[in-house]
């Protein structure tokens, strides 16, 4: 049942969602954007996303002159133009001209691109009250990236942005921690990100991925699923596969995800030089059944970042089972702790390497972390429970009551 929200018609809200890219290569932005508009609209509310059709050098294949509908969400994509990396799309920033007075509130992923200097100036203009996702931008490791050019666009208009937001929109506690030396006076509020447990019920059977990609063979596979670049620790992860399989030759590295460019190469080359290249396998992006399979075969998930604002795939290997290893760096690293599914500690190439090879030599255990953790999604992180929190954050956007709301009361 939905939110009743005082003064909206009907006390059904109609929220705007503006993101730069809903591609699936560019990974748990895009899938998040989808999902928490997804889980929202079936409170009953009018979502939408206005978004470009941006994907690597080229472009999705969508209507540009008609929406398109997916499960309650109405999708409006605009052409993407030059300069492409700034997600920079004039049709876009005309609709949201026309047409942003007609939603109650709107909701901004990421920052320091196109559609932010616009929604936001437009928000002002008509007083539309909006949030923003920061994505991480505002962990000091990303924050420090690129400075000089962020540091303009500070100036220009996010710094702006930030200041007049009703609130910023954390995904953990941790992010918000780290971002609160460059938010000012802003407001923020934690809402998790989830996954829809339907979708995880019925794994496929064991052995799928194992025969599409026969190099595997019977070799307990050590899984990294997500985007391949410069953030992800993956030097590290070459440097610590080396170690556990000089020692075992039952282990098979699998990088599943789509590579920034050139940077696959580079993590083929760390590979050869440790002599283990023929003992990886890389996938390539994997969607829907196929990253099932991966996740169904696979016998430990590790993520080494050096900075990851929540860690979506750590949630969906959670949900599958999957023991994780994952570095202090992932912003969900108390929840995993806390709730026993698995190992955390340093970005530290000896470090994961025991972990992995402790976890290896302790198949129960294995199995009691892998438990926990899908009890863990089921308690904290599915979008059934958290679409309410996000309800009750625009909610309290449209009615200016007072902030902070209770920071964690979404995950607990």
């Amino acid at each position: 049942m939905a939110l009743e929200v005082h003064g909206v018609p009907g006390g059904k809200m109609k929220i705007l969602h503006v993101i730069a890219a809903l591609a699936p290569r560019y990974g748990g932005p895009s899938k998040a954007c989808l999902d928490m508009a997804r889980a929202v609209a079936a409170r009953g509310h009018g979502v939408s996303i206005y978004t470009t059709n941006l994907e690597g050098p080229g472009s999705l294949k969508v209507p540009l002159d008609r929406p398109v509908y997916r499960e309650g969400v109405e999708i409006r994509f605009f052409p993407i133009q030059v300069p492409r990396f700034w997600g920079t799309s004039w049709p876009l920033a005309r609709a949201l001209g026309r047409h942003l007075r007609e939603f109650d509130v709107v909701h901004l992923h990421s920052l320091y691109l196109f559609h932010n200097l616009v929604a936001g100036r437009v928000c002002r203009r008509y007083g539309i009250p909006y949030l923003m996702r920061p994505h991480g931008t505002l962990d000091p490791y990303i924050y420090r990236r690129h400075r000089w050019r962020k540091t303009v666009m500070e100036l220009l208009f996010e710094n702006r942005n930030i200041r007049h937001a009703a609130a910023l929109h954390f995904t953990t506690d941790e992010e918000k921690r780290l971002a609160a030396p460059y938010i000012g006076n802003t407001p923020g509020v934690v809402v998790p990100l989830g996954l829809d447990l339907k979708e995880y019920e019925n794994l496929p059977g064991p052995g799928k991925f194992r025969r599409r990609f026969p190099e595997v063979g019977e070799k307990k596979i050590i899984l990294f699923l997500g985007r391949l670049n410069f953030k992800k620790g993956l030097e590290l992860l070459a440097k610590a596969f080396a170690q556990v399989a000089r020692e075992r030759e039952d282990v098979h590295l699998v990088l599943a995800g789509p590579a920034d460019p050139g940077y696959g190469e580079k993590v083929k080359k760390w590979l050869a030089d440790e002599g283990l290249l023929a003992r990886a396998t890389f996938t390539g992006m994997l969607l829907g059944e196929e990253k099932l399979a991966a996740l169904r075969d696979a016998t430990l998930f590790v993520l080494p970042s050096y900075s990851e604002n929540f860690g979506l795939a750590v949630v969906e290997a959670m949900a599958c089972g999957l023991p994780v290893i994952i570095s202090d760096q992932v912003n969900i690293w108390r929840e995993v702790q806390e709730g026993g599914a698995g190992r955390v500690g340093p970005c530290q190439a000896a470090w994961f390497a025991g972990a992995m090879a402790e976890l290896l030599a302790q198949e129960d255990r294995r199995r009691r972390l892998g438990e926990r953790g899908a009890a863990l999604v089921r308690e904290r992180f599915q979008w059934s429970h958290l679409a309410r929190r996000l309800e009750e954050v625009y909610a309290a956007v449209l009615a200016g009551r007072p902030w902070p709301l209770k920071a964690s009361a979404a995950v607990r």
